[in-house]
């Protein structure tokens, strides 16, 4: 069959004219894209893009040239599109990288650290009034549970239950990864 024959048939949802320009075009098609993007898998994946498109639209395309031109145009488009990306990451991570390494890091950090503090003073402000003082009295001020316990004349276990108690709540509220930040730069918040 000629490919105006199978241009027809395809239009009409033939199954076996879209299976004969698969396997007329596909080899080539195939290695046209990896000789360009120089990757096996993205390759066949281009390749398979390109096939799918031509199922989809197989009602609504107008081939003005042939299908293999119209095939090779689609791959070409798709490659380029490819490579477009591919620079734009490049240069996004260049970018990322020169801010990371730059001192404005240490900014950023310092936002994040009275970002993290201020949600941290939040959610102690939003514990139960006794919980708060015995947690306050704790970490602020680094008393030991016994201080706090003859501080405010309650046992040292209801102590440790108002301190244990409060830090679940902050590793809640907080989610693992500001809480493991909470806990190893306790210090510096208060």
């Amino acid at each position: 069959m000629t490919d105006f024959e199978l241009v027809s048939l395809l239009r009409e949802d033939d199954h076996g004219a879209y299976r004969e320009i698969y396997y007329r075009y596909t080899g080539l098609l195939y290695a046209h894209a990896f000789s360009k993007l120089q990757d096996r898998d993205e390759a066949m994946d281009v390749v398979q893009e390109v096939f799918s498109t031509l199922w989809l639209k197989r009602s609504v395309i107008q081939f003005q040239l042939n299908i293999s031109g119209y095939l090779y145009i689609t791959l070409r488009n798709r490659i380029l599109n490819i490579i477009a990306r591919k620079k734009i990451q490049s240069e996004y991570l260049t970018s990322l990288q020169s801010y990371l390494n730059k001192a404005s890091a240490d900014t950023d950090f310092l936002t994040r650290t009275n970002q993290l503090r201020s949600i941290i003073e939040d959610e102690i402000i939003k514990m139960p009034v006794r919980m708060r003082e015995v947690f306050e009295l704790s970490r602020k001020n680094h008393l030991s549970h016994r201080e706090i316990a003859e501080k405010l004349g309650i046992s040292e276990k209801t102590v440790k239950d108002h301190v244990n108690n409060a830090l679940k709540i902050l590793r809640l509220k907080l989610g693992f990864f500001n809480y493991v930040i909470f806990l190893i730069f306790l210090k510096n918040f208060f």
